[in-house]
C-alpha cells in the first residue's frame, strides 16, 4: 500500500495506459480522479477502482480548456479534500508526413498533449503548493526524444513535454512537490494495435528485449515515481522501452 489514502488525478484515464495506472494507483491504497473525453469508460475504469475498495471520481474534462480544468481541479477538492499526484497521461496521435499535416492536426496534437499537460499542471500546481507536498508525472513519448517518421507534431508535443517537465520541476521543487516524466517505447494498447504487421514486426528488431511492454510495465513505473521511494527524484525523463533508446 505505498499510495495509502492519496489522492490522483489520472487524465486520459479511462483506456489502455492511464486505465492500468490508475487500477495501479487504486490497488496501492490511493482514491483515483479520472479525468477523460470518453464518460462511459471512464466511469467503468471507476466501478473497477471501487471494486477494489478504493473511491473514484469521473469526470468528462477537456485538458485543452482551462477554466474547465480548473473547475474539475475544485470538484476534486470539494470530494477529497487534497490533491497528492497528477498523471498527466492524455494524448492523441493525428500522424502524417510533414509537407501533407494539415494544420488542424498539428493544432489538435499540440493542444491536447503539450497545452493540456501545461493546463493540468498549472491548476494542479497551485493546490500542490498550498500543502507544500506533491507529484507530478508527465506520460511523454521516446518519439519526443528521437523524433519519428510521420510523426512531426506528436514528436515536437513530447519534446515539448519532456522540456516543460525540467522548468516545472526547478520551479517547484523547492516546496516539495517532484516533477518527472515518463517515456514509454512500444506498448501494447488499442492505439498501436492499429498499426501493421509489417509495421509492428520491424519496430520489434529494434527492441533489444525482443519483445513489446504493456501498459503494467508503464504502470509500475509510475507507481514507483509516485510514491515516497521516488522523494529525491525530480526534473528527470526516465524512458522504458525494452532498451530501444540508449542515450
Amino acid at each position: 500500500m505505498r499510495l495509502k489514502d492519496k489522492v490522483a488525478i489520472i487524465t486520459g484515464g479511462a483506456r489502455g495506459i492511464g486505465r492500468e495506472i490508475a487500477l495501479k494507483f487504486a490497488r496501492e491504497g490511493a482514491d483515483i480522479v479520472i479525468w477523460d473525453v470518453n464518460l462511459e469508460a471512464a466511469g467503468a475504469t471507476g466501478k473497477e477502482i471501487e471494486n477494489l475498495g478504493r473511491q473514484a471520481l469521473c469526470g468528462k474534462v477537456d485538458v485543452t480548456n482551462f477554466t474547465q480544468v480548473e473547475e474539475s481541479i475544485n470538484k476534486t477538492l470539494d470530494k477529497f479534500k487534497k490533491l497528492d499526484i497528477l498523471v498527466n497521461n492524455a494524448g492523441i496521435t493525428k500522424d502524417n508526413l510533414l509537407l501533407r499535416m494539415a494544420e488542424s492536426d498539428w493544432d489538435a496534437v499540440i493542444n491536447i498533449n503539450l497545452k493540456g499537460t501545461f493546463n493540468c499542471t498549472k491548476a494542479a500546481s497551485k493546490v500542490m503548493l498550498k500543502q507544500k507536498s506533491g507529484k507530478i508525472l508527465n506520460i511523454a513519448s521516446i518519439i519526443g526524444i528521437i523524433g519519428n517518421f510521420g510523426q512531426a507534431n506528436y514528436a515536437a508535443s513530447k519534446a515539448g513535454i519532456i522540456a516543460l517537465t525540467k522548468t516545472t520541476a526547478k520551479e517547484l521543487s523547492s516546496r516539495g512537490i517532484c516533477v518527472n516524466a515518463v517515456a514509454p517505447g512500444f506498448i501494447q494498447t488499442d492505439m498501436t494495435a492499429k498499426l501493421s504487421p509489417a509495421v509492428q514486426e520491424q519496430m520489434l528488431k529494434n527492441i533489444p528485449m525482443g519483445k513489446f511492454g504493456k501498459p503494467e510495465d508503464v504502470a509500475n513505473l509510475c507507481l514507483f515515481l509516485a510514491s515516497s521511494d521516488a522523494d529525491y527524484i525530480t526534473g528527470q525523463t526516465i524512458i522504458i522501452d525494452g532498451g530501444m533508446v540508449m542515450v
